[in-house]
This record gives C-alpha cells, structure tokens and sequence, in this order.
C-alpha cells in the first residue's frame, strides 16, 4: 500500500477502514476496506479530517477482491440468475423465478480445492423461490494473483451453478384399489395429490378409478396415455401384498422402468418409469399421511423436465431419511440433501 493525498485519491481503492464517530448519534464504519474512492466521497474523507489515506498500490499481474470476484462470477453463473452488488468483494446469486437448482457438485469442490477463492451454495436439486439467494462467492484476500482465477477458470467448467424453471404439466391420477374402486372407504390420495401438484402449477386433467385387477390397471394408464397428460400418478397397490399389483401392470405398459424402490424414508416403495418422454409413478401410501416423501425429491427434478436415472435415485439415501420434524421446513432442511 501507499500514502496518498486525499484529494488525488479518486479511483483508488482503501487498504482499510475509515471510522465516523458522530457523538452521542452515531460510531462505525464510514468506509471499508476495498472500497474504491469516488470524487464524491473525497469531501466526505476530508471532513472525517483524513487529508492522507492508504491506497492499494496496483501491481501487475494482481486483481482487487471485486474485480476477482466479477471473473469468478462470469465463469461459473449459468442461466436462470441475476447478482447482487459487491459488497466487500462479494457477490451473491440470486434466483430470478421459481426453478430447481443445479449444482455441479464435483466441479464446485475443484474450484473450492485451490484455496483464495470461495464459492458457497445451496445444495444441489434444492427447489427455490424467486428472490431466494442460492449462491456466494469472493476470494480471501483484499487482492489475489491473477494467475490463480487464471488457473481457476482454465481447469473448472463453465455455469456449474443454473436455475432450471419448472414447467407446470397436466397430470393424470390413476386411484388404483378394490377398496375404493367398489366404494368401501372414500379417495383421500386424490385429493392430497391435486393439492400437492398445485404447488408447482400443474394441473390435473384426468381422474379415474380402478380395481386391483392387473388388466384394468394397465388400460387406465392407456387411457392416461392418450388423454394428453404429461405425467401419469398411479396410487395405491404398491407393496409386497398379493393383491397388489399396480408396479406389474406398469412394468408391463412398455415402458422403461427406472427403479421400483427408493432409498428415502418414507417413500421405499417408490415406483419411477418412462414411457417415451412421459413419467409414470407409483406412489405408495406414505404420500398420503407424510408431510414429505421420495415423491417430493423427485417432482420438482421431473418438472425441471430431467430425465432421472437409477443412480439419482440411489444417491438420495445419503439424506434421505426425513425426521418428521412437527413444524415442516422443506426443503430448508436436510431431507434428500
């Protein structure tokens, strides 16, 4: 750093903090370090009877914290983002609608690996507002080596952090089971599902019934199929009962069954295939007495139109245990994180 005359200082960036003390009204930081001095701050500087302040003192091949921080910024943003302003060489990532965010979990530890600069993150698949803050980043020191976000920008991808909107869908519920098919107890599972596809938009076109009989079943998903729907629920008849044939009459639909069992609590029986770009699931009864579920995990991803695997589906059982907490955050919480 150098010594400079204050009123030579515009344009130059404060090695520290600068104090107002207004008695009996006012003690704290007038100007912090990193600040870069503008013209009109030179009276205020003066007034707080600093006639000399330190500057940084540029060398070449070294960036400042926010001009570092713009660079990490620019490489790692991807679609679906918009920033705050600096504020001590940080720079925060803000959700601009409603999505799902995606992380590049692996290219995030390799940035955050070569130490001096920080990225920090909500975790990856987190379903967010708009307005939410889902990221942070800015380097450690007040001015780094060029060579280092150079390097950084050289061995990492691009837009390892994105907001992808979620595309409301029509959905078909197809309410599967002998008990409520010949009217022995009333359909609580539709009504609890319409509500929950609500919260992301989407609407429900189709509603229909069936017994446990594994021929019915499949000609109501066909029915499904042909409706127009985007997204086939099927409820009921998902355990290991010999009644209980819903994942059969799925399994053979045609389609490609991606799992038929998850490792989330509640949710295990959890039943995810595709037919052609349409998911099919197969809820199990803990969708309808659970706050939240693997069916939670997995809409938002599929609205998000990805088109998930087996092993997304075996990577929640890091997380995947919900406990149930009597006043519900999610998905501010751990569950499938």
């Amino acid at each position: 750093m150098k010594t400079v005359k204050t009123i030579d200082a515009a344009g130059m960036i404060l090695c520290h903090d600068i104090t107002k003390i207004v008695p009996g009204e006012f003690k704290g930081v007038a100007f912090k370090k990193g600040h870069i001095i503008t013209e009109n701050d030179i009276p205020e500087l003066l007034k707080l009877g600093k006639d000399n302040i330190f500057v940084w003192e540029h060398q070449e091949g070294t960036l400042h914290e926010n001009d570092a921080a713009i660079r990490i910024k620019n490489h790692i943003a991807g679609k679906g983002l918009e920033f705050s302003s600096i504020k001590e060489g940080k720079i925060d990532f803000i959700a601009q609608n409603n999505g799902l965010l995606k992380v590049d979990v692996e290219e995030l530890l390799k940035i955050n690996m070569l130490g001096e600069i920080i990225v920090a993150t909500l975790q990856n698949n987190t379903p967010v507002k708009k307005g939410t803050k889902v990221a942070g980043t800015r380097v450690i020191p007040l001015v780094i080596d060029e060579e280092k976000i150079n390097h950084m920008e050289n061995i990492s991808k691009k837009e390892i952090i994105k907001i992808l909107p979620l595309i409301p869908k029509k959905v078909a519920i197809i309410s599967t089971g002998n008990e409520v098919y010949y009217g022995r107890i009333q359909d609580k599972f539709g009504p609890i599902l319409t509500e929950k596809v609500k919260e992301y938009g989407c609407e429900v076109v189709y509603h229909t019934f069936s017994s446990d009989d594994k021929e019915m079943i499949k000609d109501k998903i066909k029915e499904a199929l042909l409706s127009g729907t985007d997204l086939i629920l099927c409820t009921g008849g998902m355990s290991v009962d010999p009644d209980d044939r819903t994942p059969l009459a799925i399994k053979e639909m045609g389609g490609e069954l991606i799992t038929y069992g998850s490792p989330v609590l509640p949710g295990a029986m959890l039943l995810l295939a595709y037919h052609g770009d349409k998911a099919i699931l197969g809820l199990p009864g803990c969708v309808m007495h659970s706050k939240r579920t693997a069916f939670d995990l997995v809409l938002p991803r599929i609205l998000a139109e990805e088109k998930i695997t087996f092993r997304d589906i075996a990577s929640y059982g890091h997380g995947g245990l919900c406990l149930n907490c009597p006043i519900c955050t999610f998905p501010h919480c751990s569950f499938g994180k």
